[in-house]
């Protein structure tokens, strides 16, 4: 068998591998496209246009609101004469399969058809059995998301959750406080969404001002965690922030300086938070993984990937010093893998999931998943997530996960480092097993 035809018939014996995606937006209750909108203005895909010169490169309204009707129409008439110079892309192509495979839609998408198309969506938006058949043909069996998005529990069958609250480790465009602002969030509150990026930040209960209020906010934080309802705690690792251990006296003194805070007060106020959250957490270790996206800096609208070594030195430093804590890595860039990838084999409690967002392009895929099986043990890696906003993009996304897998795997048969037997029983590993046994993700 020549190699295209082996990768061919691997990728016919990958989709009878179930998945589990270890992580993803989806709503409870609401779990298909509500529209075009949905799979066209994905913000992979408003990127795409935004750098092509489609004049908005915002998101669309984001939960806990949903986009109008008018909202969603004026963007897709907005996008459509972009359209033509980005069908090249991956997201481009992700498109594709979701209207060509899920919705038989063959024709581009055109000011004269995109209406009947957005209907033809919008009728199966609330499908539920129309919801398990994409889930079926996917051949995903339980989806991980936030756990604000969980509604009144309609999909608690298929998903699990992930608590995505207090990102005090983050930046934001332009704000010096974020890590203040974002525990102050908490402070006094039950869990809910984040603020999303580049968005105004609403007005918080309660305000930090002393040292005593950054501790309360963090005990309320720990103890409001609903252990036992989530499976991880994810949220934002910036590589922007110079992170080290900050005595009580300077996060003293820069809370008086917050008025006219900058980089340094930034940095030492997301170091001391995060390092009195750890803390915090620490004895949870077994009931919590701390998720954590890396590499995925903000811009006005999105993020550009940006990870010096100094973060990686850093991060090595952190998870070392809580060997209680189970860490997870999302990267975005990927020329850290091979340095992320030696942490794992060193860090016990360390490990890297999937191809999170810069990363989710076919060659940095393959890459990615040629290192971490050299490099690493099965358990010590989880081979997907989808990150999607709707089943139809998890859909997608596990269509070209799986072409990229059956490439990589199809090199190492040839090489005969694998047979074919092991190939298919290491893919299942990592896109099935390991979730399972890192994250207490159900089969």
């Amino acid at each position: 068998m020549d190699y295209s035809e082996l990768v061919k018939s691997l990728v016919v014996d990958l989709n009878s591998v179930p998945l589990l995606d270890a992580h993803t937006h989806l709503t409870g209750g609401k779990l298909g496209a509500r529209g075009l909108h949905d799979v066209l203005l994905y913000h992979m895909s408003v990127s795409d246009l935004y750098g092509a010169g489609c004049p908005s490169g915002a998101r669309l309204t984001e939960f806990p609101g949903w986009p109008s009707k008018e909202e969603a129409h004026a963007r897709i008439c907005e996008a459509l004469p972009y359209l033509p110079l980005v069908k090249n892309t991956h997201i481009a192509w992700g498109i594709r399969i979701i209207l060509s495979e899920l919705y038989g839609w063959k024709e581009a998408v055109t000011e004269a058809n995109w209406r009947k198309l957005d209907d033809l969506i919008r009728e199966r938006a609330d499908d539920r059995s129309w919801q398990r058949e994409m889930l079926k043909r996917a051949n995903i069996r339980r989806a991980c998301t936030e756990f604000a998005r969980r509604g009144q529990g309609e999909d608690d069958d298929f998903l699990q959750y992930s608590l995505e609250w207090g990102m005090v480790a983050r930046c934001q465009w332009g704000e010096f406080d974020t890590a203040l602002y974002d525990l102050e969030r908490c402070w006094g509150r039950p869990p809910e969404s984040p603020v999303p990026i580049g968005r105004k930040r609403p007005p918080t209960d309660r305000t930090i001002r002393t040292l005593d209020d950054v501790h309360a906010a963090v005990k309320h934080y720990v103890d409001h965690i609903p252990y036992g309802k989530v499976i991880s705690k994810a949220t934002g690792f910036s590589s922007e922030i110079d992170y080290r251990l900050v005595s009580d006296n300077e996060m003293r003194a820069a809370l008086a300086r917050r008025g006219k805070a900058g980089i340094q007060e930034r940095d030492i106020y997301a170091s001391y938070i995060n390092e009195a959250l750890l803390t915090a957490l620490e004895p949870h270790g077994k009931e919590i993984v701390y998720q954590f996206s890396l590499g995925a800096e903000p811009l006005p609208f999105e993020t550009g990937s940006r990870l010096p070594q100094r973060t990686l030195a850093q991060l090595g430093e952190i998870i070392g010093r809580h060997p209680g804590l189970r860490f997870q890595a999302f990267s975005a860039c990927t020329h850290a893998n091979q340095a992320l990838c030696t942490l794992a084999r060193e860090l016990p409690n360390f490990s890297l999931a999937g191809y999170w967002w810069h990363s989710f392009f076919p060659a940095a895929i393959r890459q990615i998943m040629t290192e971490r099986l050299d490099m690493l043990p099965t358990n010590k890696q989880v081979g997907f997530f989808s990150d999607a906003y709707c089943l139809e993009w998890a859909y997608a996304k596990a269509v070209l996960v799986r072409k990229q897998l059956a490439e990589v795997l199809a090199l190492k048969i040839e090489q005969g480092q694998y047979s074919r037997d092991e190939a298919l029983a290491i893919a299942r590993a990592t896109v099935f097993e390991t979730a399972q046994t890192l994250l207490g993700m159900r089969a």
